[in-house]
């Protein structure tokens, strides 16, 4: 059995069609599928087939190989990350208490405090960076302990193996999101974690043309309570987005490799540069959470943030006058991407409480692509005359 990460991904557990052996694992594009008696659906791939909201191949294909690539018993994927995000929500019950990072990702903190707050669940956010905050709050009963790291925009890290142990001793379970590094440059399973959680459209997709999401467990009580809520609430992605991710998944390595080695010159080169006032990246060996990045990450992935002399106003235009990097929401494409959180990813979260995380009106957050190391920090140099 391969044990190498690129084998892994590119086989992917040896799923090929019975009938056809094709090479890429096909599309099954269809809604049902017949029955030869009443109540005793066709089974295929380790699955019962009867309609594909339940089971659908070309899914259970995609949640064997992002299974694979985590190193997980178990996995789930769904139309979004968010819908990941809601699948979790609804095994929770009124009265139940969550923990979660404080500057987790902005459509997070709105389904938290916008849709399931008011359904009786109830949110703390904490510095999840500082072991005694968690375990601080944990104090108080708590269900669940909702972890993002490295987070996203501020790139704050959180010990998993420390934090998920706070969160086990509390009689809570934990997830991580690991959507920012993925599972090529982090796999919180093993480090204590009880769930993984990632948006597939970020680097396990890697091209910027799906959207979906998943959810990797070794436990099998927690996958089938979170595949009963997966078919329940019809949180699934269609055949077509399953396809792209498992094609994606293919090149997830090479891709790492290359998104890494450039964000560590990009992140040289703005904190060299005397207009830049702060640099958000876990591989600078000033970043706080540096040593602890060293410790469970391969490398220290492709994302990071900046702030620039002068605030908003020249933040803005360094923004508007970078010609590779694209304004655009989302991260993990193989196309270098610029995002201002405080309009756009964060929108949501309420100024004074974006502003007490450290979410700044003037930063910048870079999502860093596979072009030209050279080429990119030519196009940051020329904007950042602007500011």
């Amino acid at each position: 059995m391969a044990k190498g990460f690129s084998t892994r991904a590119v086989h992917q557990r040896g799923h090929k069609d019975a009938a056809s052996q094709a090479v890429t694992f096909p599309i099954f594009q269809t809604s049902t599928f017949g029955q030869a008696t009443p109540g005793q659906p066709t089974e295929y791939m380790g699955r019962k087939l009867s309609y594909a909201r339940s089971e659908n191949p070309t899914r259970t294909a995609l949640e064997d190989a992002l299974a694979e690539v985590e190193d997980a018993q178990h996995g789930l994927a769904f139309a979004s990350g968010l819908a990941a995000v809601a699948c979790v929500m609804n095994t929770l019950k009124t009265g139940d208490r969550v923990v979660a990072c404080a500057d987790l990702y902005g459509g997070s903190y709105r389904m938290f405090t916008r849709v399931y707050a008011k359904l009786g669940l109830e949110f703390d956010f904490v510095e999840t960076t500082n072991l005694d905050c968690l375990r601080a709050a944990v104090e108080k009963p708590t269900t669940l302990v909702w972890l993002e790291t490295p987070s996203n925009p501020l790139l704050n890290v959180t010990d998993i193996a420390g934090a998920t142990e706070i969160a086990r001793q509390a009689g809570a379970w934990s997830i991580v999101d690991n959507t920012f590094a993925s599972p090529y440059l982090q796999q919180p399973l093993k480090l204590g974690a009880d769930v993984v959680l990632h948006s597939t459209t970020k680097y396990l997709n890697g091209h910027s043309d799906v959207i979906g999401g998943a959810l990797l467990t070794d436990s099998r009580e927690k996958w089938d309570e979170l595949k009963f809520v997966q078919n329940a609430c019809g949180l699934i992605p269609g055949p077509q987005d399953c396809y792209l991710v498992v094609r994606g998944l293919k090149t997830l390595a090479l891709r790492m490799e290359r998104h890494c080695d450039n964000a560590e010159a990009v992140a040289a080169f703005l904190e060299s540069h005397p207009k830049v006032s702060r640099v958000y990246f876990p591989g600078d060996a000033a970043h706080p959470g540096h040593a602890v990045a060293a410790r469970q990450m391969r490398r220290f992935g492709a994302m990071l943030s900046f702030e620039v002399h002068g605030g908003l106003d020249s933040a803005r235009r360094v923004m508007e006058n970078l010609r590779l990097f694209t304004l655009a929401e989302s991260l993990g494409c193989v196309v270098s991407l610029v995002n201002h959180p405080a309009s756009m990813t964060h929108a949501s979260v309420p100024r004074d409480v974006r502003l007490s995380v450290g979410i700044a009106d003037g930063l910048v957050r870079l999502s860093i692509g596979i072009e030209d190391a050279e080429d990119l920090i030519d196009d940051l140099a020329q904007a950042l005359e602007t500011a």
